[in-house]
Parts: structure tokens; sequence; C-alpha cells
């Protein structure tokens, strides 16, 4: 990785990179001079532009695996800050405790009240551990499935935000019931009488990311990953040999073109030039209009319809026609 600015790239933006390095270079000249050198800068903005094109219309399931980690890339708390308003934050599961992987409450989406419940990561080494790098213990899952259920009562859509590299594997979170949390969850989704609306925003890790992934409607980002298990934990259990992550990441046709090909998700939400993470504000506005169009959809069904289209969803993937193959 470099970096320049505060931002990060990665190996494959590495020309990207050195384009907008030097005109940063460029801007801080003029800056410090009578030179008017807004020409070039202007040149240098159009070709980092073209460049960023080329380079994102070929990448790789491996690329796209490390661009849904990127360390810059928007997060459950900077979507909340941006998409909706008025958010009040509810906190425990009122059996264990408050696990801070999963922030949820209430909040504004336009007009509408909901219950947004998302993954957190954390940005800098005391928030990452303080969010457990984004891994949910069962507490997180109890309080997410307390938060859907107050929802409930009260009649709100909820919005779950899915960012995480799976379930916290640890000794704890498995003596406290870790698969039945999961497993709870998507018992109780299936039957929720209100709208539910899952978005893939980072990465989205086997259980840990279905057990908020039983929406009605199922969006991903554009550069966003969704999997039963990470590549590099793919290639350890196939291959013995962690370091094959890459050709793991083909084989797990984990991309949002590959996932929506396999119907698994709904949608696929654009991203701006370079990844979410190059223009945050624009990629929280396409999250919003897609969230808004989405939920207003949903709105106008009864809740009968919602709970049958949910279960026939779910109940629907992988069922293979013997006949045809497809």
């Amino acid at each position: 990785m470099i970096q320049t600015m505060s931002q990060t790239f990665l190996e494959f933006e590495r020309p990207i990179g050195e384009l907008m390095s030097k005109i940063d270079d460029l801007r801080h000249l003029s800056n410090s001079s009578d030179i008017n050198i807004s020409q070039e800068i202007a040149r240098l903005e159009q070709e980092t532009i073209h460049l960023t094109e080329r380079i994102f219309a070929k990448l790789t399931p491996w690329q796209k695996t490390l661009l849904s980690r990127h360390p810059d890339r928007p997060f459950s708390t900077d979507y909340l800050e941006q998409v909706f308003s008025n958010f009040t934050e509810l906190h425990g599961d009122r059996v264990f405790g408050d696990d801070e992987s999963i922030i949820g409450g209430l909040a504004v989406l336009d007009d509408i009240d909901v219950m947004v419940i998302g993954q957190e990561k954390g940005r800098g080494t005391k928030e990452k551990v303080r969010r457990n790098f984004g891994m949910p213990k069962p507490e997180g899952y109890r309080k997410a499935l307390r938060l859907m259920k107050l929802a409930e009562k009260f009649k709100l859509p909820i919005i779950c935000l899915i960012d995480t590299p799976g379930a916290y594997p640890g000794k704890g979170a498995e003596e406290r019931g870790q698969a039945e949390a999961i497993a709870r969850n998507l018992k109780e989704m299936a039957s929720l009488k209100v709208p539910i609306l899952s978005v893939v925003i980072g990465e989205g890790g086997s259980g840990g990311a279905l057990a908020l992934g039983m929406g009605n409607r199922v969006l991903m980002m554009q550069y966003a990953t969704y999997s039963v298990i990470s590549p590099e934990g793919c290639a350890s259990i196939l291959w013995k040999d962690s370091s094959k992550a890459e050709l793991a990441s083909e084989a797990l046709r984990l991309t949002a073109p590959d996932i929506l090909e396999l119907k698994v998700i709904d949608e696929i939400i654009p991203e701006p030039i370079g990844g979410a993470h190059r223009n945050p504000d624009e990629a929280a506005n396409l999250l919003k209009r897609h969230l808004i169009q989405n939920l207003r959809e949903l709105r106008r069904k009864s809740s009968r319809t919602l709970i049958k289209e949910r279960f026939d969803k779910f109940m629907n993937m992988g069922v293979v026609d013997i006949v045809t193959g497809s």
C-alpha cells in the first residue's frame, strides 16, 4: 500500500496514487508561488479519471475482495451519519452485555422512521479492539434481534448494514451460544411482519453476515463481497495454503455481479469511480437513493405478503432444475 494526503492506495491502485500525488504537489506549488499551473492540474485530474476507469474495468475477484476491506471504505457509522438523521443508539441484549461490533437504533431515512442495525469494524487500533474488528459475538446478534422485535412492535421497517469478516470464533462466543444466536436470528427474521432491507456495504462474511441478511430485499454495493467463507479460509481448507486466497476468491464467486447472477441478492448499488472510499459523500447519496426507492416499494405490501415473499425468496435459493440444469 502507499499513502498520499491521508488516502491509502492498494497495490493495483498505485498508478492512481502516483498521479494524485503529483496533483497534490502541483497544488502546493501553485499556492506557494505566482505560477499558474491550473491547466496542468486539470489535465492530470482528467488523466486520473481515465486511468481509474481503465483499472477498475478489469478488476479481479481478489482485487474486489481487497476493495471490500479497504481501510478508507465507509463503515456503518459513516453511513449512519450521512444517510440517516436523528439516529438514537440503543444498547445491550438484555441477557449478557452490549456488543459494540453491532450498532443499532432508531433513525429517520428521508421522511421514514426506521430501525437501522449495522456491523461496525472501527478505525484506529483502540476503536478496532472496542468493535472487535467487526466480528460480532452472540450478544451482538441477540441485541440485533431485540431491536428487530422492537421495530416489529412499533411497525418500523428494518434496515441492516452488513460489513463483517464473520462471527467471532473465540471460545467465549461458542460457550455463550454463537451458532444458536445466528440460527435464532434467521428463524425470527423469517417471520417478522415489517419490511427488512439488508445491504452488504463491505465484507459479507459467512453466517456472521447472514444473521442480518434475511431481508425482503438484499442489496450489495458494487465492490462489496458476500461469501460463505473468506478466500483465506477457503484456501486453507482446500489447499492447506492460505496464500492461495487469490485462487479461492475466483472459485467462491463472491463479487456483486456473481452474487446477482446466482440470485442471492436483488440489486447492485453502483459506487463512485474508484470505489466508495474515493468519494464517500457520493457513495452515501447512492446508497440513500436505493434504500428509499426499495423501502417505499416494500412499505406498500401487507405483512402477510412480506413474510411470504421473504420465505419464498430464501427457500428458492440453490434450487436446481434437474432437467435443464438451471
